[in-house]
C-alpha cells in the first residue's frame, strides 16, 4: 500500500494542537537514519487504517519526493471520538528482521469432519499470531486450513503450519489454543409431568355416625 507523508518543522504540544485543528496528523519515522518528523492528511489516514492490509504489512511511503518502505508500529486515537491522534512508523528493508503480530484468515471450516458430520462448534480462540521474519516475507495475513478438523480437537500456536521462513514467537513454555472443537450441548427432554386427578371433596373428612345421620 501506498500513502503520502509530509516533512514537519514545528514540534510540541502546541504545534501538534494546531496540526490536528487543520485536520492533520503528527507522526514520526524511526530506524535506519535520523529519525523523521512527519505529518499526515488525517481522514485519508483515518480510512487506512480501517484496511487490514495497512496494519501487517510493508507499505510504501512518499516524503519528499522519495520513496521508503516503512512498517507501521503504534498509533494513537482520541478516547471517544474517531480522530487519530498520533502515528509511528518504522523503516524496512529486505534484511530487516521484524516481530509482528499478524491475523489469520480461517478456511474450510464448514467442510471439516468436526462441522459437517459431528456437528460441532468451532471457536476461534486468537484471531491473529506474533510472527518473526524478514521484513521481505511479512505476510498480510496467515492463512489456516480448518478442513481436517475433528471433534474434540483444539489447534495450538505450535500446531500451526507457516511459510518457509516464518516462525511463531514464543513467550516462554505458552502454547496457546488458536482454535477450539466443542460438542454442543444436547437439552435433555424434561418428561411431562403426571396429571394429578382432582381430589375427591369428601375425602378426609370425617364421616358422620349413623346416630348423626338420624338427627
Amino acid at each position: 500500500m501506498k500513502f503520502t507523508a509530509y516533512e514537519r518543522t514545528l514540534q510540541g504540544t502546541g504545534a501538534s494542537r494546531r496540526l490536528r485543528n487543520a485536520a492533520k496528523v503528527p507522526g514520526i519515522v524511526y530506524g535506519a537514519g535520523t529519525p523523521a518528523m512527519i505529518e499526515l492528511d488525517h481522514n485519508a489516514l483515518f480510512f487506512a487504517l480501517k484496511k487490514e492490509a495497512f496494519h501487517s504489512s510493508i507499505l510504501e511511503m512518499d516524503l519528499a519526493g522519495k520513496s521508503e518502505k516503512v512498517l507501521l508500529r503504534d498509533f494513537q486515537m482520541h478516547a471517544w471520538k474517531p480522530i487519530v491522534l498520533h502515528i509511528d512508523f518504522q523503516r524496512v528493508d529486505e534484511t530487516t528482521k521484524l516481530r509482528k503480530k499478524v491475523p489469520l484468515h480461517f478456511i474450510n471450516e464448514e467442510t471439516s469432519p468436526a462441522v459437517k458430520t459431528d456437528h460441532c462448534l468451532v471457536s476461534r480462540v486468537a484471531t491473529e499470531i506474533e510472527i518473526a521474519c524478514l521484513a521481505s516475507q511479512l505476510p498480510e495475513f496467515v492463512t489456516i486450513d480448518l478442513g481436517q478438523l475433528v471433534k474434540g480437537q483444539s489447534l495450538h500456536a505450535s500446531d500451526l503450519k507457516l511459510p518457509d521462513g516464518i516462525k511463531a514467537v514464543k513467550h516462554g513454555t505458552l502454547n496457546p489454543v488458536i482454535v477450539a472443537v466443542t460438542t454442543p450441548r444436547v437439552e435433555e427432554e424434561v418428561a411431562p409431568l403426571a396429571l394429578v386427578a382432582p381430589a375427591d371433596k369428601d375425602k378426609g373428612k370425617p364421616k358422620k355416625s349413623e346416630k348423626q345421620n338420624k338427627k
